[in-house]
C-alpha cells in the first residue's frame, strides 16, 4: 500500500487470469465475477483492481487488453508478439496478487513460484500446496499419508499408453484386474473435468487412455462408486474454517465440463441434506486434507458419500476453485454467512497475513 502526503491510498490488487491451459475461458468468467466484487463498497473504497491477462500463448498483456477481455468475456487472440517472461510495467506497482488461473501453468505452483520469487503477497496456496492440489497422483499419496479414505486407483504414464501394443495390452489387463468397471480415466494435471472419461468396457478404456494421454503425461484411473457427490469449502491459513456442505445433482453420466459450466444442467443443494454427524465428519476431513497438502487461503474439497454404508471417501481438493456465478465455492460461503464481496476481501487479507508471517 502506498501513501501520498499522509493519505493512505487504495491497495493495488493484481487480478491475473486467462493462462495457457484448457480452462482459459473458465478463468475469464471467474475473473469477471471477482471484478464485480471489487466494484461494490467497501471493496471499491479499499482496493484498486488492476487486471492482468495471460493469453493462450502464455504472454502477459497490458491492463488495456485485460479490460477488453473482461468486458467481452472472450480470449484475446495472439498477434505473434510478446514474451512469456516479460510482465507489463504496471506489475511493479501491485501490492497484492490475486491469481485466478485454473489448471496447469497457473494453479499448479508455477505462477505461485514466480510470485514467491518476486517476494509479494498473493491469494491462495504456495508452491507445494498448489502443485500437490493440481497433480491428482501426488494429491492421493498425501491424502493416504494423513489417513483419508479414497477410492481404488492406479497411476499411469503417457509412455505406457503410447507404447507398443504388448505393453498397452498388459496395462489394460492390470487396470481391469485392479480397478474394474465402471472406472474413470483422468489426466492427472487438469481440472474442470477436462479430458475425463467414464468407461465400462475394454474398447472404452483404450480410447479413454489415449484421449487422456493427449492432455497430460501422467494419468490416473479411479474406480467408479455409486455415491452422492458432496463438497465443502475451506477458508483460512494455519487455522482454516470449513463451510456448510453442498451437494451436486445432475442428469448426465458424470459431472463433465459441459454439465459443470452450463446453466440448468446441474443442481446445487446448499446445505446438503445429510445427517449432522456426516456433515461434521466431511468438514473435519476437508480441513485435514487442506492442512495435509499445506493449503492456504482457499480450497474446495470434494467427497463421495455412500449412503448405504455411510462411508465417506475423499475425491480431490481444488486449491483455486471456480469463482463463476455457477461455482460451488462462493455459494457455499454465501450459505455459511459470507457474501461474495466479503469473501474476496477476506482472501486478500489472508494473503497479506500469510506474507507477513
Amino acid at each position: 500500500m502506498t501513501t501520498r502526503k499522509g493519505t493512505v491510498e487504495k491497495l493495488r490488487v493484481g487480478l491475473v487470469f486467462g493462462g495457457c491451459s484448457g480452462e482459459h475461458r473458465v478463468s475469464i468468467t471467474s475473473a469477471q465475477a471477482i471484478q464485480r466484487a471489487f466494484q461494490v463498497a467497501p471493496n471499491c473504497d479499499k482496493y484498486e483492481l488492476v487486471p492482468l491477462y495471460i493469453n493462450e500463448d502464455g504472454c502477459w498483456q497490458a491492463e488495456s487488453v485485460a479490460k477488453q477481455v473482461l468486458e467481452s468475456g472472450s480470449p484475446q487472440k495472439s498477434e505473434g508478439s510478446g514474451n512469456p517472461w516479460q510482465l507489463p510495467e504496471i506489475a511493479t506497482t501491485i501490492d497484492v496478487w490475486f491469481p485466478i488461473l485454473h489448471g496447469p501453468n497457473g494453479e499448479d505452483g508455477t505462477v505461485q513460484g514466480l510470485l514467491q520469487l518476486m517476494q509479494v503477497p498473493y491469494v491462495g496456496s504456495g508452491v507445494l500446496g498448489s502443485a500437490a492440489g493440481m497433480d491428482k497422483i501426488a494429491m492421493k499419496i498425501l491424502f493416504a499419508a494423513v489417513g483419508l479414505p479414497q477410492v481404488e486407483y492406479a497411476a499411469v504414464t503417457r509412455s505406457q499408453v503410447w507404447s507398443d501394443p504388448c505393453v498397452f495390452t498388459q496395462l489394460c489387463d492390470r487396470i481391469e484386474t485392479k480397478i474394474g468397471y465402471p472406472c474413470f480415466v483422468k489426466p492427472a494435471n487438469l481440472g474442470s473435468s477436462v479430458g475425463i472419461s467414464k468407461v465400462r468396457s475394454r474398447p472404452e478404456l483404450e480410447a479413454a487412455l489415449d484421449k487422456a494421454a493427449g492432455y497430460d503425461r501422467r494419468l490416473i484411473v479411479e474406480a467408479g462408486v455409486v455415491a452422492r457427490e458432496v463438497e465443502c469449502a475451506v477458508l483460512g491459513n494455519s487455522n482454516p474454517r470449513a463451510s456448510v456442505v453442498g451437494e451436486i445433482s445432475f442428469e448426465s453420466d458424470f459431472y463433465d465440463y459441459q454439465t459443470k459450466y452450463t446453466d440448468g444442467l446441474s443442481t446445487l443443494q446448499i446445505p446438503a441434506s445429510l445427517p449432522p454427524e456426516v456433515t461434521l465428519q466431511i468438514q473435519e476431513m476437508a480441513l485435514q486434507a487442506f492442512l495435509g497438502i499445506d493449503g492456504a487461503g482457499l480450497s474446495r474439497v470434494d467427497f463421495f458419500y455412500i449412503e448405504e454404508t455411510k462411508e465417506i471417501l475423499i475425491n480431490e481438493i481444488n486449491t483455486l476453485p471456480g469463482f463463476t456465478s455457477l461455482s460451488m465455492y462462493p455459494q457455499l460461503w454465501e450459505a455459511t454467512g459470507i457474501k461474495f464481496p466479503d469473501l474476496v476481501d477476506q482472501l486478500i487479507q489472508l494473503a497479506l497475513e500469510r506474507h507477513a508471517q
